[in-house]
């Protein structure tokens, strides 16, 4: 069975280009083997990921981030069975939140900053929808 887990989380540390691409490098290794799919928003040092795959994988892959010392404020923003993949294209999609015009996140939230905190998980996934529409997410495909 199908599930798809969205989650945000803040980052430990300082948020660097090396650390988001070290984040990618390690989901695109190691999500195929796991039948994993899905996409990372970041901004600062916030983080909104999807994860989809079936139930016992992706569980157990938000179990290994909650525990993850790199992660603080991990939430669940929304978590659902799916008949299909929304995110089929990306071993780990990249989302870069520069990039993309602020009218978009404040058409889903209260301002033009990532705050997946302040939004419902419905709201988030029809934000990272429209991102998808709009081409705004980069990353190999499976």
């Amino acid at each position: 069975m199908l599930v798809r887990l969205l989650y945000a989380s803040h980052s430990a540390k300082p948020v660097t280009s090396d650390t988001v691409e070290s984040i990618l490098a390690q989901s695109r290794k190691h999500n195929p083997r796991l039948g994993i799919t899905g996409i990372l928003c970041q901004s600062g040092d916030t983080f909104m990921q999807v994860l989809e795959g079936g139930r016992t994988a992706v569980n157990l892959l938000y179990n290994d981030i909650v525990r993850d010392a790199r992660h603080k404020n991990v939430v669940v923003l929304h978590y659902e069975e799916a008949d299909q993949r929304r995110f089929a294209g990306w071993t780990m999609g990249q989302v870069n939140l520069a990039k993309v015009n602020p009218s978009i996140l404040l058409k889903y939230s209260e301002t033009t900053t990532l705050d997946p905190y302040a939004m419902s998980g419905k709201a988030a996934m029809a934000l990272l929808e429209e991102l998808i529409a709009t081409a705004q997410i980069v990353g190999r495909a499976c």
